[in-house]
């Protein structure tokens, strides 16, 4: 099948998906729709703000749906209908999807997830191979069927980064980069019925979780090379922190940038709470950790 004539529905919406659609655009597939968030307040003015994947899709001319739920919305469930879908793909959308919407179309939906299932399923699957120091990750394209990241497996490849540790950014954009091109590569197949899944093997799977800002703060005094996964794996959000006592208060000091060299975690620079960002020697002069 001829990647023009398949018709695809789209969820996502963070810059992953923004990279993913452009992917899809480029080999030449029919984008009929893209459902992403409703636009949110964000950063310190809270100007309300649209997520990357409607930027995209208005500069492309592709309709935008921001429903606030999915679930029991019947209308939402009719105009998807209406489109004619081969095929959904989800990536980061950040909702659960319902039966009544993932079956949809008669291809059903695939969701690009960014771990090596049934490994790291859930919330944040790049930020926990950090965490966990698992070298050799990659992407899973898995057809959705209700539970969470559960579905049988359609293709998978592994991805490796070097150097090791990266940020959560540079892990996050080799990951996402390659699935889009294996989306790209196994879509006319798939649409074609010439792709067999294959389940999961479910006794194997792990779950990560959803992140908080308390998952960001680092014991100075714990395994360096830890603390230094950590501020790697927290660098987009929330940003490893560590305590420290100005005037007789603590205060919390995000860590914008470290290196690991011979052994040993390099602070480099830090914001302190209620200041600009600084380099760590200076922070230090005036600070007692």
């Amino acid at each position: 099948m001829v990647s023009k004539d398949i018709k695809i529905g789209f969820f996502g919406t963070p810059e992953y998906a923004a990279t993913t659609l452009e992917h899809l655009q480029k080999a030449g597939f029919s984008l009929k729709f893209v459902v992403t968030n409703p636009d949110r307040p964000r950063g310190r003015g809270l100007a309300v703000t649209a997520p990357p994947a409607k930027v995209w899709a208005e500069k492309h001319g592709v309709p935008v749906l921001q429903p606030e739920t999915l679930r029991g919305n019947k209308e939402l469930a009719e105009k998807l209908k209406s489109y004619g879908c081969d095929v959904f793909i989800v990536i980061a959308y950040g909702k659960i999807i319902p039966e009544e919407i993932f079956d949809i179309p008669p291809r059903k939906t695939l969701n690009i997830h960014g771990s090596l299932l049934p490994k790291l399923r859930g919330a944040s699957p790049i930020e926990t191979a950090i965490l966990e120091d698992l070298r050799e990750t990659g992407v899973t394209v898995m057809r959705v069927d209700g539970l969470l990241d559960h579905g049988p497996i359609v293709a998978q490849r592994k991805v490796r980064v070097e150097p090791w540790p990266p940020s959560a950014r540079e892990l996050g954009a080799k990951i996402v980069e390659e699935g889009a091109r294996l989306i790209v590569e196994i879509l006319p197949d798939w649409v074609a019925g010439k792709i067999l899944e294959t389940e999961q093997n479910h006794a194997a799977a792990t779950l990560t979780k959803k992140i908080s800002k308390e998952d960001a703060l680092l014991d100075l005094k714990a395994d360096p090379y830890e603390n230094f996964r950590k501020v790697q794996a927290f660098s987009e959000w929330p940003v490893a922190y560590f305590l420290a006592e100005r005037g007789g208060k603590k205060i919390r000091v995000k860590i914008t940038r470290a290196s690991w060299k011979d052994g040993k975690l390099e602070i480099e620079k830090v914001v302190p709470e209620g200041a600009k960002e600084m380099a760590y020697g200076d922070f230090l002069k005036g600070h007692r950790l």
